[in-house]
This record gives C-alpha cells, sequence and structure tokens, in this order.
C-alpha cells in the first residue's frame, strides 16, 4: 500500500487553483513551482502549495481528489482558509 496526498496549488491569495494527487508531494509541489509540469499550473502560474491533505493509500487520496473537484469553489477557498487563511506558501513546512 503507497501513501498518497491531495493538494492545492493557488496562483495568489484567491487566485487560480489546481488540486492534485501524488505519492511524493516534496517532489510534485517541487515541479510545480518550477514549471516542470506543462499544463494548467503552468499556464496559470500555480506555484504555491496552500493546502495537502496526507492518506496511507493512494486509492483513498485518488478518490478524495474526484470529490474536491466536484466542488464549488467558495468550499475549495474555505477548505484552504480553515488552515492557511493568508494563503501561505507551505512548501518550506514540507522539510
Amino acid at each position: 500500500m503507497k501513501a498518497g496526498y491531495v493538494y492545492i496549488m493557488a496562483s495568489q491569495k484567491n487566485g487560480t487553483i489546481y488540486i492534485g494527487v501524488t505519492s511524493d508531494l516534496i517532489g510534485r509541489a517541487y515541479a510545480h513551482r518550477e514549471g516542470r509540469i506543462d499544463g494548467f499550473t503552468r499556464q496559470h502560474g500555480c506555484k504555491l502549495l496552500v493546502w495537502f491533505e496526507a492518506f496511507d493509500d493512494l486509492q483513498q487520496a485518488r478518490q478524495r481528489e474526484l470529490q474536491m473537484k466536484e466542488w464549488k469553489r467558495s468550499w475549495k477557498i474555505r477548505l484552504i482558509e480553515e488552515t492557511n487563511l493568508e494563503w501561505n506558501d507551505l512548501y518550506p513546512t514540507l522539510f
């Protein structure tokens, strides 16, 4: 069983947000920050890791990601601001 993470990247406070899933949060967040992942996050400048949730099982993380992608934007913002009111970049806290 492989652990997994659901995470939210943002361009800025109340800016564009992206929800993803990974088994390597540090590596994936770094890739987004450096623009190494082609697509939505690079195009919209989503470089700030503003929220994440850890799971013991990657499949559980994937299910949570799919659930969250169906949410209204206001629900996603509320989730971020419950623990990160200022939308600070959480990447440095991973070390």
